[in-house]
């Protein structure tokens, strides 16, 4: 189940996954624009929330820099549908139910919690260029000025 974990400089994982209203998005479909490629453990729990909300508060300077934010979760599309309304997201969520895609990218880790040990989500940012080459990895990501962070790097990367 350990996939080795994607470096800087590798090829994104190409992947297909449904998005809230069950269309196919893919990693091709961003050719030639930067991605920002963010793996969250589940909807509607407060690190999750914060990360999408500040995503969304931020994403018309993401736009401004060519670049389009997408969420990633093992979570149903009826549930990311829920939560976009809920929140009122901007963001684009997609729908990883057998996580194979949070498999391929090194994020569907054995985590313990009290004593238990689980399979889960790892919260993880990807920064992708237009070429689909990882120029960034944020692993175990603390929420908290995390956006932040990922626009100056893009900001950055850019000049």
């Amino acid at each position: 189940m350990a996939v080795e974990q994607l470096k800087a400089g590798s090829q994104a994982p190409e992947f297909v996954l449904m998005n809230s209203e069950e269309k196919p998005v893919s990693l091709s479909d961003f050719r030639g624009k930067w991605l920002v490629l963010y793996f969250y453990p589940r909807d509607n729990t407060p690190g999750c929330t914060m990360e999408a909300l500040d995503f969304t508060a931020l994403k018309d300077r993401f736009d401004s820099a060519g670049a389009v934010i997408v969420g990633v979760s093992p979570d149903s599309c009826k549930r990311h549908r829920n939560f976009i309304e809920k929140k009122g997201l901007t963001v684009e969520l997609l729908c990883d139910t057998e996580h194979r895609v949070l498999e391929s990218y090194g994020v569907w880790q054995l985590k313990k919690n009290y004593g238990r040990e689980y399979f889960g989500v790892v919260r993880t940012t990807f920064l992708i260029d237009p070429e689909g080459i990882v120029k960034e990895i944020w692993p175990k990501v603390r929420v908290k000025g995390h956006v932040e962070t990922v626009l100056n790097m893009l900001l950055n990367m850019q000049k």
